[in-house]
């Protein structure tokens, strides 16, 4: 996770010093940013703890409780 992190520091360090020198609406700027952006990207998906409510839903999918209801 750390090697993510730093490569997010790394690509917004080098953005910041990029668009400072060739302008803020630089083509380089530009693509030093969308660098960034990948590199977020790359980040996994944190896991999502389930609530009661569903883990309850798991186990008891008839349960009234646990209906969807679609209009």
């Amino acid at each position: 996770m750390s090697n993510i992190t730093e490569k997010v520091q790394e690509e917004l360090k080098h953005a910041r010093e990029t668009c400072e020198a060739s302008g803020e609406n630089s083509q380089e700027c530009v693509v030093a940013w969308d660098a960034v952006e990948e590199a977020v990207a790359s980040q996994p998906e944190p896991t999502k703890v389930k609530n009661s409510l569903e883990v309850y839903c798991d186990a008891n999918p008839d349960a009234d409780e646990c209906r969807l209801y679609e209009d």
